[in-house]
């Protein structure tokens, strides 16, 4: 117990230093020699510490600190190099197998008389082994960079893919590259590279070269009037041809054009309908089907930001410098003009940009809806990125406002969506929401008041992701007023949750980069003839690989071949098909994620190589029999017994009856049941209305879900494992560059315990 002398010094010195610092605030003066007003404060800084704290004691043994650190450094390489050895030895291992697994598929072709032979596999496989083993070498020497060790790391982000066959067509690959390099002539890679020159793709097109066109740039945001002015120039032409992205909207087109008395064909990959009692008329298209051998007064290209996408923007490209027509009239986003202006300089076109302004404003919210569906008001659209979020959506809303929720999402198909869209739009109904994915505006003109956002995050097929997040939220937001365009509402844009308003505020603050390239796709014949470089049997996926690589593309133009198309031409491969036919089955739409789908895909490639009857009662893996379902059989909760089971049967059966109608087209001889799959198709999309009016969905924990795929959307960083969800879900904020994740300081537990590091960061 502290003595009174003792208990008066200790009150009076805290008393004493708080008058000292009173009376002496600094008065910052300068003096010859004695720096600047910074190094003033610092110092008085350091005479005040000095005075009235009192100096550390020596702490006994912290002189050894030094050299713990450096048993701890040592003690840590050594852990580091053990792990980097034992993965060393499993990857190794697992590359060795999967390449005998290669050679035994290679060695099988020699029975067909398809591959190399067999002496001449073997010494390509001793030289491939060699170059392995020079790789590990490198490995095992810490050189593992693209530049250092190609072979090494190329096979290590391979074994590191989500999917597990990704190594094994890496290895094969590589193998083919390297027996490629022993078979050819310094001659022959100079003819290749001939063959695969794209600099100029536009010349691909000589008659379209012959004519003198006029570009007319139609841009701005949704509802704008930039398609209305193109599609008016269309009406009033003597002949013209309408190309847009879906099959609904060149439906829509065609439609219009009838009625305004024009005679119109339809064009699209599962439908052709032409006048019967003309020789003169319209054309609407999807963008793939535009007629490039025709020649027209006015054309219109819609969407011509898609020029862009890595799957179809070769359509576009193709649609733009080929369509022959006097004027061409392209519709999309501001961030195209640059492109266009830079192509059409280029084959000589003239180019006319028109920009168009909203005709009622747009504005974020400052608040979300907090998970409160009474919040909701007539004319919501709710955007959410998952089908199953969507579902659980619709019967939550539902059931807690006693008002109807029209639902949208891509798998539905487009005669759905029309459907569940006019039930939206109609005021004389109970439908005042709507609850869509966030291609919620392409091709459809919803009245929307308010765009509400589910969740930011998005599965982009590998993993959980918020960066893209700019770009979907404006595109599906720009819907927001498109109602209100003439009464000039203010449209609105929310989220259901506070902590994902700020990323939606970002996304609106950033300008989205203006698009730099066009995508283009390498022509039939120049695949044709640079796979007649290599031997028969040769993967047609390693061959556009190499044009991919080979490839030398202007600055203006970007060569994409997609992992949609790789991943068909694997699935084919085992089958007798001609290169010409394996490149039109590579643009089959085709569900790859779909186990029907992949099965008829096989199905109906089997029926064209043996060119025997595609009837379509006689295709069992065309699963006809889902018809026969019933929606009460699919009330339970289990995976198989529940009503997302018997919606996704549907689809998958509208997925696969699409298949064969678009080679219906391509192969009539063979698919000679157009008719039927017509009648077939029409009934899948009643049942899957009917669903929808029915169906009843378990409600689903969204406010978890969207908790868990936020986290998952994270980078790791090592505060993580000190911190609750509840904390987690305080300090989330999104973010789309490396570098702190946090607003502000988090709090580390003592004793935590780190997360093991990826074996990448060790080799």
């Amino acid at each position: 117990m502290n003595c009174p002398a003792q208990a008066v010094a200790s009150r009076a010195g805290p008393l004493q230093i708080c008058r000292r610092s009173l009376s002496t605030t600094l008065q910052v003066a300068r003096k010859a020699g004695g720096g600047g007003p910074k190094q003033l404060r610092l110092r008085a800084a350091h005479r005040m510490k000095a005075r009235f704290m009192p100096a550390l004691e020596h702490v006994p043994g912290t002189d050894a600190l030094p050299q713990a650190d450096e048993a701890a450094k040592a003690a840590r390489e050594k852990r580091f190099s053990t792990q980097r050895k034992q993965f060393h030895e499993i990857f190794q291992s697992k590359v060795y197998s999967r390449f005998k697994s290669v050679l035994r598929h290679l060695k099988s072709l020699q029975s067909t008389d398809e591959g190399t032979g067999t002496d001449e596999l073997s010494k390509h496989a001793r030289s491939f082994d060699k170059e392995l083993r020079r790789a590990f070498e490198l490995g095992e020497n810490r050189l593992t960079s693209l530049e250092e060790n190609p072979v090494y790391a190329k096979l290590r982000d391979a074994y590191f893919h989500p999917k597990p066959e990704t190594l094994k067509t890496q290895i094969h690959y590589a193998f083919q590259s390297h027996m490629a390099a022993a078979r050819f002539t310094p001659a022959i890679r100079n003819t290749m590279k001939q063959l695969v020159d794209m600099r100029f793709p536009h010349e691909w097109f000589p008659a379209t070269r012959a004519m003198q066109r006029t570009i007319h740039v139609h841009v701005g945001p949704t509802n704008s009037g930039k398609t209305y002015n193109a599609l008016k120039a269309l009406e009033n032409a003597n002949s013209g041809v309408y190309a847009g992205p879906l099959r609904l909207l060149a439906t829509e087109v065609y439609q219009r054009l009838m009625a305004k008395g024009h005679a119109c064909s339809l064009i699209t990959g599962e439908e052709v309908r032409i006048p019967d009692n003309t020789d003169t008329y319209f054309a609407s298209c999807t963008v793939e089907m535009t007629p490039l051998n025709s020649i027209y007064d006015v054309a219109v290209i819609d969407e011509i930001q898609m020029i862009d996408d890595d799957e179809r923007g070769n359509a576009w490209s193709s649609a733009l410098l080929g369509v022959q027509a006097k004027e061409v009239h392209v519709g999309g986003e501001e961030r195209t003009v640059a492109l266009i202006q830079a192509l059409c300089a280029g084959i000589g076109d003239k180019c006319i940009v028109h920009h168009y302004k909203r005709l009622s404003p747009l504005a974020t919210m400052k608040t979300s809806i907090n998970n409160d569906f009474n919040k909701l008001q007539k004319g919501d659209a709710i955007v959410s990125f998952s089908r199953l979020a969507i579902h659980a959506l619709k019967k939550n809303i539902e059931e807690w406002t006693g008002r109807r929720c029209a639902i949208i999402y891509g798998n539905l198909p487009p005669e759905v969506r029309v459907q569940q869209a006019a039930l939206f739009n109609d005021p004389n109904n109970d439908y005042d929401f709507v609850v869509a994915s966030d291609a919620i505006g392409m091709g459809l003109n919803l009245e929307i008041r308010r765009v509400i956002f589910e969740t930011v995050v998005k599965f982009d097929g590998r993993s959980r992701r918020s960066p893209t997040i700019a770009r979907s939220s404006k595109s599906a937001a720009e819907q927001a007023a498109s109602g209100a365009a003439e009464t000039e509402r203010l449209g609105l844009v929310t989220t259901m949750e506070r902590s994902d308003l700020r990323m939606v505020h970002q996304a609106f603050k950033s300008r989205v980069e203006d698009i730099r390239k066009a995508s283009i796709y390498p022509a039939a014949g120049i695949v044709e003839k640079f796979a007649s470089f290599y031997p028969p049997g040769t993967s047609l996926s390693y061959i556009l690989r190499r044009v991919q690589k080979e490839a030398t593309v202007g600055p203006r133009y970007r060569l994409d071949i997609s992992r949609t198309v790789l991943e068909i031409a694997d699935i084919l491969q085992e089958l007798p098909l001609s290169i010409y036919d394996r490149l039109t089955f590579c643009f089959l739409p085709v569900a790859i994620r779909v186990p029907e789908s992949v099965g008829c895909l096989k199905a109906l490639a089997q029926a064209v190589a043996e060119n025997t009857a595609g009837n379509l009662l006689e295709i069992k893996e065309i699963p006809l029999e889902y018809l026969d379902l019933k929606l009460e059989d699919f009330q339970g909760t289990g995976r198989d017994v529940n009503p997302l089971t018997y919606l996704a049967k549907l689809e998958a059966l509208h997925v696969t009856i699409n298949q064969y109608l678009w080679l219906s087209f391509r192969y009539a001889g063979v698919f000679r049941s157009q008719a039927m799959a017509l009648h077939v198709r029409s009934l899948v999309e009643k049942r899957l209305v009917d669903a929808l009016e029915r169906m009843n969905f378990a409600s689903g924990e969204l406010v978890s879900r969207r908790r868990r795929g936020r986290l998952a959307a994270l980078p790791y960083d090592p505060r993580l494992d000190d911190m609750d969800d509840a904390e987690l879900e305080e300090k989330w904020t999104p973010v789309e560059s490396r570098g702190n994740l946090w607003s502000r300081r988090t709090p580390t537990g003592e004793g935590a315990q780190a997360r093991p590091r990826s074996v990448v960061g060790i080799i």
